[in-house]
């Protein structure tokens, strides 16, 4: 006797189908790739080699040559540049700051990387809804504490603050890329979420097994 065919779904519990969404709300037209400046499309280019797609924050920028430029040169500063910050603390930073700013596109995008760097899947959930829960290092700590305190009271900032960085490890080069670090994902949080920017839909499944 043949097996009989299971029910169809209703459109009730039917999963809905992922629409492709422009990378913000707001209205602007990114340049086409042809009459970007060369070293733009070949960055682009190199984006989608290296990782599969390009970054939504790179095509919202991409309405202004001069603007994604200034972007990208001092995201790779801060981020990728030297540093007695590891590039996996500096995606921490940007998960704490991002967390106490709600900024969905960063969380998710930075999330990623802090799962990919760290190859703990749970390290990226942990420092995205409650970062004291992580499991980290003293100095790494310390420096968390920093940010979020920088970020959510910076007027409150004092050289006791800067004392405890000095006593967890941190040089003085140390503290100020912590410092800029922060900075940066606070004002990257905020024009995120001013143009409402969406994360791209691969962030969410990548490094979700631990390494």
């Amino acid at each position: 006797m043949p097996a009989k065919r299971p029910a169809a779904r209703s459109s009730a519990t039917r999963r809905p189908v992922a629409k492709a969404r422009a990378p913000m709300a707001v209205r602007l037209k990114p340049l086409p790739r042809t009459q970007l400046p060369t070293d733009l499309a070949k960055y682009f280019s190199a984006c989608e080699e290296k990782i599969g797609f390009l970054p939504n924050v790179l095509a919202a920028y991409s309405f202004d040559a001069v603007k994604l430029r200034a972007f990208i040169d001092t995201y790779n500063d801060l981020m990728l540049g030297d540093s007695g910050l590891s590039k996996l603390e500096r995606e921490m930073i940007a998960v704490v700051v991002s967390s106490a700013n709600q900024c969905h596109y960063c969380l998710v995008a930075h999330g990623a990387a802090v799962r990919q760097l760290s190859g703990t899947p749970a390290l990226g959930e942990e420092l995205a809804t409650n970062w004291r829960i992580a499991q980290v290092t003293p100095r790494q700590r310390a420096m968390l504490e920093f940010a979020h305190l920088l970020t959510v009271a910076s007027a409150e900032v004092g050289e006791a603050d800067r004392a405890a960085l000095r006593r967890a490890g941190l040089s003085e080069r140390d503290l100020w890329d912590l410092a800029a670090v922060t900075a940066f994902f606070n004002f990257t949080n905020r024009l995120a979420s001013a143009v409402e920017m969406h994360p791209n839909a691969e962030y969410h499944t990548q490094a979700r097994s631990p390494a």
